[in-house]
């Protein structure tokens, strides 16, 4: 039976011409069942100029951080397959498509895009900084968590309904270490998790300072690992957890 797919497309003051290319290449190449804008803290006029898409667009007047957008279009979108791709059309619709087909296809859970992996193609790379903190981020996280990756924070996932059932109560984070607890509680929870090596080009104007936000990733990324360990029965991190106030996950926080 074929499976609906809803695309969830998380939007901080982004490049409305840029990001209305995008949204219609996504509904014409992928023909998905909803497309959703999550708009954080728009600029007077970005919410008209999205209007004509063909999408739903969600704007709120302040910033929620990439996870909190990305979380909300999930709980929004009733489709068999919900899938997001960031709003600078980094990751093209063939390489998003892709993705998508591995979990329509029952071969994962979870399907991860990947900049990284050896099979990927990158058009335009990053800055040396930028590609250096992150390798040492994926690295690093490679051997943290249960689930090995070469690519961690791609733009570009999709998971099954019943996938998102499972993880969307113990998912924290707000920000852009979003992608990291997802993968880690996924694997926590004896999801399966498939990397898909894709197209990838770089874009300018990201609202990432790789320096500012390295000790803010890194904290988080043990964050991550402390509740997927909790929740794969470590005495340890259940201890530790004891200790500790817990704050509402993200679907509880009023938006």
């Amino acid at each position: 039976m074929d499976q609906s797919v809803g695309i969830v497309v998380p939007a901080f003051r982004p490049d409305v011409d840029r990001l209305g290319s995008y949204v219609r290449t996504l509904d014409e190449q992928l023909a998905p069942a909803q497309i959703r804008i999550e708009l954080d803290d728009p600029e007077p006029g970005v919410t008209e100029g999205l209007a004509s898409l063909p999408a739903a667009v969600n704007a709120v007047p302040y910033r929620r951080g990439k996870g909190a957008a990305i979380t909300a279009g999930f709980e929004a979108i009733e489709t068999d397959v919900r899938a997001f791709a960031d709003a600078d059309g980094s990751t093209d619709a063939a390489s998003l498509a892709r993705v998508i087909d591995r979990v329509r296809a029952g071969e994962a859970d979870l399907a991860v895009g990947s900049r990284r992996h050896p099979d990927a193609t990158v058009s335009s790379h990053q800055t040396f900084a930028r590609r250096f903190l992150g390798d040492g981020f994926a690295w690093i996280a490679g051997h943290l968590l249960d689930v090995s990756l070469h690519d961690y924070q791609c733009g570009a996932k999709a998971i099954t309904a019943e996938g998102w059932e499972h993880v969307r109560t113990h998912l924290y984070d707000a920000g852009f270490a979003w992608d990291v607890e997802l993968v880690a509680i996924a694997g926590a929870l004896g999801l399966t998790v498939a990397e898909v090596p894709i197209e990838w080009e770089d874009r300018p104007g990201s609202t990432v300072s790789p320096v500012r936000t390295s000790l803010n990733m890194a904290t988080a990324l043990l964050r991550a690992r402390h509740r997927a360990k909790r929740l794969s029965d470590s005495r340890l991190h259940a201890a530790i957890a004891a200790t500790r106030e817990k704050g509402p996950a993200l679907i509880d926080n009023d938006e």
